[in-house]
């Protein structure tokens, strides 16, 4: 009786030290971000000292001497500071979707686009330009027809079988591949000289045409599903270990899958619709987090959002200071993403099961 007792005493206790650890890397990971946002911010044709940045930043809060000129404030607020944000807001959020699709397959080689919305958005778009809708049409579109790929791949999952997440991936994977012909088909019609290098640019993604009006829609859909996912990371980590244990423990297995699905979707669509297709950060990033404090996804997915940020932020630098012509972030993700991710498998491979 003692022992029974005394068991979740010492399960507490050993517990301390590593939610302890977590903190700290959190912590490291948010003061890292903070820093490279501000030093992200003096990068660009025009470099600004991270001491300016610093005092242009805070000059909105407190009255600061100004030893700046007005062309470097407008730099740092109308296209400097939108772009960080941004970047910052869709590699929390692709990093997010793609650590709560993994733990609801139990598949660590799933990613966000795995259920077609980022080929659906790609059509979405890609229509738009063909239809000269705008900027805000193009990211309307886009953010619509990935909820509608979604869409079609639940109710097509559901007919064929309601229970089985395997066919809801078989049937992404197609969803995905005629949004894919699709795009193809647009491409081929296109205007060669005016709409096709459009379309192109877009669905290689990228950060250069995003301005203070594209962040507040997007940030209400991210901060809101990030929420939700938050919420739900307890129900989320037992879910992982069988859905039968979890039914056993009173969760709603069927309520917790529709959230997750729809909280990553509504992300992911959201990321897209303003960045185009930015592959391999939720493919990659949350392997990175387990690697940082381990697979239990209460503890993974706070990290795996900070670091997601991070990652998107470090490539938009990398992007625009390589050559004299920015890089479309799709690609330098592509490039980084792939070589590390081989670096991470080649690691797991010596940590045992």
């Amino acid at each position: 009786m003692l022992e029974r007792a005394a068991a979740p005493g010492l399960a507490t206790r050993g517990r301390r030290p590593a939610v302890a650890r977590d903190r700290v890397v959190l912590a490291a990971l948010l003061a890292l971000l903070a820093v490279l946002a501000v030093l992200s911010m003096g990068i660009g044709r025009v470099a600004i000292p991270p001491e300016r940045v610093l005092a242009i930043l805070l000059s909105r809060l407190f009255p600061i001497e100004p030893n700046w000129t007005a062309s470097e404030a407008l730099i740092i607020f109308n296209v400097r500071l939108p772009r960080i944000c941004a970047a910052i807001m869709i590699g929390a959020a692709l990093a997010a979707a793609g650590a709560a699709y993994q733990n609801l397959f139990r598949n660590p080689i799933v990613s966000p686009d795995i259920l077609g919305v980022s080929a659906g958005a790609g059509f979405g778009a890609s229509l738009a330009v063909m239809l000269n809708l705008g900027v805000v049409g193009i990211q309307a579109s886009a953010f619509g027809a990935g909820l509608v790929a979604v869409t079609l791949c639940f109710a097509i999952g559901q007919a064929i079988n309601r229970h089985s997440m395997i066919v809801l991936v078989l049937v992404g994977v197609v969803i995905a591949a005629f949004f894919q012909a699709m795009i193809s088909v647009l491409k081929i019609v296109a205007d060669p000289v005016d709409v096709l290098p459009v379309i192109t640019f877009w669905l290689l993604g990228g950060l250069n045409k995003i301005t203070p009006n594209d962040l507040p829609v997007v940030a209400v859909v991210v901060g809101a599903s990030l929420a939700v996912l938050f919420m739900l990371r307890w129900q989320v980590n037992v879910m992982s270990v069988g859905e039968e244990e979890a039914r056993n423990l009173g969760i709603n297995v069927g309520l917790i899958r529709i959230l997750l699905v729809l909280s990553a979707t509504f992300m992911t669509a959201a990321a897209v619709s303003i960045s185009g297709i930015v592959g391999w950060v939720g493919l990659v990033v949350p392997h990175v987090a387990r690697m940082l404090v381990g697979p239990s996804f209460d503890r993974m997915f706070p990290v795996a959002v900070v670091a997601g940020a991070l990652f998107v932020l470090v490539v938009d630098d990398f992007a625009r200071a390589a050559s004299s012509m920015e890089l479309p972030l799709g690609i330098v993700t592509s490039v980084i993403g792939a070589p590390l991710f081989i670096v991470l498998l080649l690691r797991a491979r010596t940590i045992p099961a």
